[in-house]
């Protein structure tokens, strides 16, 4: 299939202040056999919120099946298909244009105490952002890694939740494919490196240990300085609860706010609750996955 290509935008201020932008997503399987019985759901719709809005999304499978939509506990919408019959290969692209905005919230200019999250005219349910999920666990190493960031206890949360997305980012190292998708957000810190899925888990995991709500985010990022044949991946980050001015993304990856360059996919607890593709089926298993990601702007 072809796909357009477009120049890289160099204007910074026209990169922050509202995008459209294109994305394809390319999952393909082939398996060690036939494969059969084979139960998957998809989360690869971007969000529509006052950040962005999906404008059109086309969902491909190959072998082409029926697809039913719900959406889950978390408001993600899942696409689920079943393919009964014997199959060697499965294929799933999904095309979507997304039209990103500046976030009419302005920067965070107040301060945020822990006390602010007992108001009880809250009614976000963040509880479920506070415990162990998962990929991410509240052990003592994690415990011992906030108290040592912050020694006086949490002070702002936002502030506090940006010098621990920094900590990160100064202290850890990125290395591409040192770990795997399901890596355990300790190993993680422990090695003091991965990809931007271990970074947006420990993250999370020192948040929670401080009080801080913290949930994952999946999605893309575009790159305005992407050449021209580069096969790009997903991202993930981090959004942090807010009272009364709602949830607010740090990418502890780039060391930065998320903004009009960040397409949202899901959210949950961490990737478990976010797998753009996850399922079962019955065979002697997988022999190979191969994931493409393009995202340019329109």
């Amino acid at each position: 299939m072809a796909v357009d290509t477009f120049p890289a935008v160099q204007n910074q201020n026209a990169l922050l202040s509202g995008m459209r932008l294109r994305v394809r997503h390319l999952t393909r399987f082939v398996y060690d056999g036939p494969a059969t019985d084979s139960y998957n759901d998809a989360r690869l719709c971007p969000i529509s919120d006052p950040l962005q809005r999906c404008e059109s999304f086309q969902l491909r499978i190959e072998p082409q099946v029926l697809v039913n939509t719900y959406h889950d506990f978390y408001h993600n919408r899942v696409d689920h298909f079943e393919i009964h019959g014997n199959h060697a290969s499965m294929e799933v692209e999904s095309i979507a244009m997304v039209e990103t905005r500046e976030d009419s919230r302005g920067p965070v200019v107040k301060a945020f105490p822990m006390s602010s999250l007992d108001d009880p005219g809250i009614e976000e349910n963040y509880f479920d952002f506070l415990t162990e999920s998962h990929f991410v666990s509240l052990d003592a190493e994690v415990w011992r890694e906030g108290i040592d960031l912050l020694p006086d206890g949490v002070q702002d949360i936002w502030k506090d939740s940006v010098s621990i997305g920094r900590h990160i980012f100064r202290t850890f190292t990125y290395e591409s494919k040192s770990t795997h998708v399901h890596t355990r957000m300790i190993e993680s810190l422990r090695e003091r490196r991965g990809v931007c899925q271990d970074f947006a888990h420990v993250m999370i995991a020192i948040c929670r240990t401080q009080g801080i709500p913290a949930r994952y985010v999946s999605g893309y990022f575009f790159n305005e300085q992407r050449m021209a044949d580069e096969v790009e991946a997903s991202h993930a980050w981090v959004e942090i609860f807010l009272p009364h001015f709602g949830w607010k993304g740090f990418d502890p990856t780039h060391d930065r706010e998320s903004d009009p360059r960040y397409v949202k996919l899901a959210v949950g607890r961490d990737y478990a609750d976010i797998r753009p593709i996850s399922g079962s089926f019955r065979g002697k298993g997988t022999k190979e996955m191969t994931v493409e990601v393009r995202v340019d702007q329109i």
